[in-house]
């Protein structure tokens, strides 16, 4: 084990992964509603315009170059353009003019006549706005108050002015990234939206007076001198109160202010903001309850703040809106006022349309195959497009679908082996599709509404991957511990260099759901990308599982992990896997099995290493919260209900310390506003008591996701399996600072 392996190892890393396949994370950003849009490929700028089948640059990047070097003084090369935050459609201005930040300045540039000028009294921006549709406003957050700015004239004022520090306007609860945010140096997004007419601004009042503080010590503040105290409202599972919200209408021309006319609702996740639409001049929200339970969709009147329910849906697990919760609600408002709503009602994902009172509905989509994503409705057709997931062997696979919404007329327009994550504008009646397997990066298209496709636009290779040694991951399908037949899937990484007469030791590279799953059939895979290939790179068979209890599948699968947490993904369904593919592949060394997670994913590697001592023998677990008893409501509550003793001892992880053998390292940034530094200290707190060696690393300054730090603690995590696993020393070799991450 060389420095050379290692610099290998890093180069499976983002971003330096993605700069080895350009064109593979093609992202659209929408123009005119999204008849046309933008992308961004290897530093060009390239739009489309599906109406017409056509592709070609943005502007002329040369020109550009040239011009801003002029205006700048700076040296600017056409294939490296130091430009951000760029703007296609300035208000007041030639549609071949583009907007844009560099060297800490605005600038213009008219592709007319190729010059570029300063905007004068601008910068980078300093803080969050959201502006309106016709781009007359600008909303932001001062002093927890909602503030609009005139984009003509600068003029500002409020909307608001009876905010307080715990009553505020358009907030982000306190545990929802708050230092990740400031890691980045970027405030926290405030939560509102925009009526399409933008004359009316609907956010949230978010109440969290009287919650209980928790407490984090920065140890290493950036100007030195003393620790910082720093108090969150933090409230867990069993709390009589926990942080509630109401939903506010603000009117720009008349300054009013229109409050939701019903008692707060709980609010169980971030989702809870995020789930709501303007249609016909009404705002259609989801209400979730804390239990969930219950589902409820609404309709309020922005004129007076009352509320209609119009569909609600109660069961005896979860009640979801979509196959993750950590995506958008599978729900569409149409323009009649009726509601296309995903339910598990039959036992999988289906969409149900309801009439404008609630009171009929019909059965859109039927089978033992679910609704992945809906893509867009034709109103005037009377049909939706969607993802749908089981259609095929690999149940994982999405394929593009449409149905009419009486429930006839299904048809599948992809069916080539490929996962196709796919996306539509509101507008444009067209789809964005970007197909993939684990082997062949995304081939992104336009298509039409028969699967037709309107413009090719990028579909990038392998070779400097395999250059650097990467080989695709192979599926593989076992079953699951119980024996039942129940297949399992997952991936397996063979490691770089392979010798089939050699001996490998295995990771097992986990996420347990229960809201996601963790083997995607896709190339790429956020934000698991790059993480097991480099594991691979340092010679180990890494695996990743989606036992019982993860999402995207049938909802009988899925409710394993209801009040079955503590199997954490089940666990033994991974050891059945690791057995049953070493008994396919000789070469696999199923007697050093290791295990690493973050967030739920160390939840699930620390009880691998406690539950289950006999098989996994080293563990590294990174910002774990080892007792989902006292972690925030959303998990315990959600998957498990009511917390008796019984079930918080079962919970955690720390009442298991005396099991420990094998070598565990657990990592934990200090800031860490999501699962609290505690929840390592208490684990160590019990294996001390119970007399284990344990191994622990506390970040200063670090936050959930390790912003500034993350190059470190892979470096860490790196050699412990190396040391560990490999029965080796590790290299000296230092990694460069990685690229850092959004909160999620």
């Amino acid at each position: 084990m060389g420095a050379e392996d290692y610099a290998r190892a890093e180069s499976m890393l983002e971003p330096y992964r993605s700069k080895a396949v350009p064109g593979a994370s093609v992202v659209p950003r929408w123009l005119s509603d999204g008849r046309r849009f933008v992308y961004e490929v290897g530093g060009r700028y390239v739009l489309v315009d599906p109406a017409t089948g056509t592709r070609r640059d943005a502007f002329d990047h040369a020109r550009l170059a040239a011009a801003l070097s002029l205006a700048s003084g700076n040296a600017v090369e056409s294939t490296d353009l130091p430009v951000v935050l760029l703007e296609f459609e300035v208000p007041g201005r030639d549609e071949g003019v583009v907007r844009f930040v560099a060297f800490g300045e605005t600038w213009e540039f008219s592709g007319d006549d190729g010059t570029c000028e300063r905007v004068e009294g601008t910068g980078p921006p300093t803080r969050v706005e959201l502006v309106s549709p016709d781009k007359a406003w600008a909303a932001f957050t001062r002093g927890r108050n909602i503030w609009v700015r005139s984009t003509d004239s600068g003029e500002e004022f409020a909307l608001t002015d009876d905010a307080e520090t715990e009553h505020t306007y358009g907030a982000m609860l306190d545990w929802a990234g708050i230092f990740q945010w400031r890691a980045l140096g970027i405030d926290p997004p405030f939560v509102a939206e925009w009526s399409p007419d933008s004359t009316r601004l609907l956010t949230h009042r978010l109440d969290q007076r009287g919650l209980p503080e928790q407490v984090l010590v920065e140890s290493s503040p950036a100007g030195g001198g003393r620790p910082v105290e720093h108090r969150l409202r933090y409230p867990v599972p069993g709390d009589e109160r926990v942080a509630t919200m109401s939903w506010v209408v603000l009117d720009v021309a008349a300054r009013t202010v229109v409050h939701q006319q019903d008692p707060p609702a709980p609010i169980v996740h971030t989702t809870s903001l995020a789930s709501r639409w303007w249609v016909g001049g009404s705002v259609y929200f989801l209400r979730y309850a804390r239990d969930a339970l219950t589902l409820q969709m609404h309709r309020l009147d922005p004129a007076t703040g009352t509320s209609t329910l119009i569909v609600e849906e109660t069961g005896r697990t979860c009640v979801d809106p979509g196959a993750s919760t950590v995506e958008p609600a599978q729900v569409r408002v149409l323009g009649s006022g009726e509601v296309l709503w995903w339910s598990q009602r039959d036992g999988w994902g289906h969409l149900y349309l309801y009439s404008p009172d609630g009171r009929a509905h019909v059965q859109v989509t039927s089978g033992e195959w679910l609704v992945r994503r809906v893509l867009r409705v034709d109103e005037g057709a009377r049909r939706v497009w969607f993802l749908a997931n089981g259609l095929d062997d690999d149940p994982y696979l999405r394929q593009v679908c449409r149905i009419d919404l009486d429930g006839t007329g299904f048809t599948r327009l992809t069916d080539d082996g490929f996962d196709h994550d796919t996306i539509a504008p509101a507008e444009g009646g067209y789809l964005f599709d970007r197909a993939s397997t684990v082997a062949v990066p995304p081939r992104s298209s336009v298509l039409d509404g028969d699967g037709r496709v309107l413009v090719e636009l990028e579909a990038p290779g392998t070779a400097e991957l395999t250059a650097r040694g990467w080989a695709p991951p192979e599926r593989s399908r076992v079953t699951a511990a119980d024996g039942r037949l129940i297949p399992i899937h997952g991936l397996l990484w063979r490691p770089y260099g392979f010798d089939p007469d050699r001996s490998y030791p295995v990771i097992d590279h986990v996420y347990p759901g229960p809201m996601a799953y963790r083997a995607s059939p896709a190339f790429d895979a956020p934000p698991f990308t790059g993480g097991a290939e480099a594991l691979a790179a340092l010679g180990f068979a890494v695996v990743a599982v989606d036992g019982r209890g993860t999402a995207g599948r049938s909802k009988a699968f899925h409710d394993h992990a209801y009040r079955n947490f503590s199997a954490a993904g089940f666990l033994v369904d991974h050891i059945a896997a690791i057995r049953q593919l070493g008994e396919r592949h000789p070469w696999l060394d199923t007697s050093r099995v290791g295990i690493f997670g973050s967030s739920g994913g160390g939840y699930s590697a620390t009880r691998a290493l406690l539950a289950h001592p006999e098989f996994f023998t080293v563990g590294v677990a990174r910002a774990t919260p080892n007792d989902i008893g006292t972690y925030y409501p959303y998990w315990g509550e959600r998957y498990y209900g009511e917390l008796d003793d019984d079930a918080r001892r079962d919970l955690d992880n720390a009442n298991l310390a005396a099991n420990l053998r094998g070598k565990l390292l657990l990592i934990h940034g200090e800031l860490d506003d999501n699962v609290l530094p505690a929840q390592t200290l208490r684990l160590v707190d019990a294996l001390v008591k119970a007399d284990k060696d344990v191994d622990m690393l506390v970040v200063p300054g670090a936050e959930h996701l390790f912003n500034g730090s993350k190059h470190y603690v892979l470096r860490r995590t790196w050699d412990y399996f190396v040391r560990h696993l490999h029965g080796v020393e590790p290299p000296g070799y230092r990694l460069a600072p990685l690229a850092p991450s959004l909160p999620v």
